[in-house]
């Protein structure tokens, strides 16, 4: 302590530089510890990635079935708009395969594979949207669920999906080991299986919109999975063909390189188109919501948006003010995406009395019915009522007479006459053929010994009869 004590104080350089040294151990530390946690070099496995790619592209056999089977099954699911059925699916379709290899054969010049890779992605999407439209054709089913629909129109986000699942899955398929969570998240994320289905149900239906949008789709998906297997495996180094033949070399490498272009170009054109018409999407809608929607004092009858024609087409109800058409038009050029479209905006040239008038005639003819049905029904009650009365007054009077039976001496006689008898009820129920109301005089004798129908019905009659001439009726039921 008194050593540390009697040591002269440090400079303020010597101080920045122990502060510099410090801080140059610190970055250091960051940075190997970065370099550790995101380099995927060192857990690289070239060469069986290059074996398994190969080995997910042959399409026969068992593959072929499975495919059908997808197929069906993810049809089934867009059918009846079954997320959970399409998620499965994707998870056993293997539509993945050719697309890789089409994107790793390019990166490490193999032609031979890229050859083997397009033909087998060519079968499998004929094969797929032939199944697909069978299905659709014998399906009952042919209206456009959501699922449908949602696999008609790409967006800027199916091609984001498609970059960053395909990097997913080289990335995945190149570790040492297996990581088939891995590879089934990107099947599912990147959903190649129901665009084709899509087309099958669009020609199926025969509607161009739906097949050709689609289509479009699985392109996107397709083209950019490919993309990112080319972009992973050049910056992993993977081992380049090599050919005995120096020409034959050069030669691949050049058609290597023009395919690898060529997959490129459109992938570059279809984001660029695709995030336009997004962009022109959403300020379209801003601009609706916060130019007309939130104007009270405009009354929107009809949009129509065409970002193919780039056209806005807007009725109104009621004539549209000169200063209005203005400030809509000065509105629509704040937003970058829709600034060049071509407004048009019309207005109902009736003026606003004569609106009202018509549409006061329509509430007066609709109140007219309302009345005459208002009228009709209180017929039909006053109808009802009266034959209430008269069913009332019926029943009053077979009430009156039902209190002149001596009911108890009869019931104590015919405990005399039949022993066997345990107990003897009576009513008079009310019967209706739809026509006329009818008072139906009924006992319910109950007897202490259970005999033969036959002989239930004899003694069942016996006491009819007896109760009939006792009560002087002219009919009597027994129950």
């Amino acid at each position: 302590m008194e050593e540390n004590q009697n040591q002269p104080p440090k400079s303020p350089d010597e101080m920045a530089e122990s502060v510099k040294r410090d801080a140059q151990g610190l970055f250091a530390s960051i940075s190997a510890f970065l370099s550790e946690l995101l380099d995927i070099r060192s857990q690289t496995d070239r060469d069986r990635t290059v074996e398994d790619v190969k080995s997910d592209i042959p399409f026969k056999g068992h593959t072929a079935w499975i495919l059908v089977f997808s197929i069906f099954v993810a049809s089934i699911g867009l059918n009846v708009s079954s997320t959970a059925v399409v998620i499965g699916a994707m998870l056993i379709s293997p539509l993945m395969g050719p697309i890789v290899g089409i994107g790793l054969s390019i990166a490490i010049n193999d032609i031979d594979t890229l050859k083997r890779s397009l033909v087998n992605l060519g079968v499998m999407v004929g094969l797929s949207v032939f199944a697909a439209t069978f299905y659709f054709l014998i399906s009952p089913l042919t209206e456009l669920t959501p699922e449908l629909e949602a696999r008609t129109v790409p967006t800027v986000l199916d091609v984001l999906v498609a970059i960053f699942g395909g990097l997913a899955l080289i990335v995945a398929k190149s570790k040492k080991g297996t990581m088939p969570n891995a590879i089934a998240g990107v099947a599912i994320a990147t959903a190649l299986m129901p665009p084709l289905c899509t087309v099958g149900y669009g020609i199926a239906v025969w509607e161009p919109s739906f097949f050709l949008g689609a289509l479009y789709l699985f392109s996107i998906n397709a083209i950019f999975i490919a993309l990112s297997t080319f972009i992973v495996a050049k910056l992993l180094r993977f081992p380049m063909i090599r050919y005995a033949n120096s020409a034959k070399r050069r030669r691949i490498a050049r058609l290597a390189t023009f395919l690898a272009v060529i997959v490129v170009i459109p992938a570059i054109y279809t984001f660029y188109i695709t995030l336009n018409e997004s962009n022109a999407n959403r300020d379209w809608k801003a601009f609706k919501i916060n130019a007309i929607d939130n104007n009270e004092s405009l009354d929107l009858r009809k949009p129509f948006y065409n970002y193919d024609n780039k056209t806005i087409r807007l009725y109104f109800n009621g004539e549209v003010p000169e200063a209005v058409v203005t400030y809509l038009k000065n509105e629509m050029k704040r937003y970058e995406h829709i600034k060049d479209f071509e407004l048009s905006i019309s207005g109902n040239k009736a003026n606003s009395v004569e609106q009202l008038s018509k549409i006061n005639d329509r509430y007066l003819e609709e109140l007219n019915r309302i009345e005459n049905e208002n009228d009709r029904l209180l017929d039909e009650v006053e109808d009802l009522n009266i034959q209430i009365a008269g069913l009332q007054t019926e029943l009053n009077e077979v009430r009156k007479e039902g209190t002149a039976i001596n009911y108890a001496s009869i019931a104590k006689d015919a405990k005399i006459r039949f022993p066997d008898l345990a107990q003897l009820g009576y009513a008079e129920i009310l019967q209706s053929n739809f026509l006329k109301v009818d008072t139906v005089k009924t006992i319910f004798p109950q007897w202490k010994f259970k005999v033969a129908d036959s002989l239930n019905q004899v003694r069942n009659d016996r006491l009819r009869k007896w109760i009939t001439r006792e009560m002087k009726v002219d009919t009597l039921a027994v129950q």
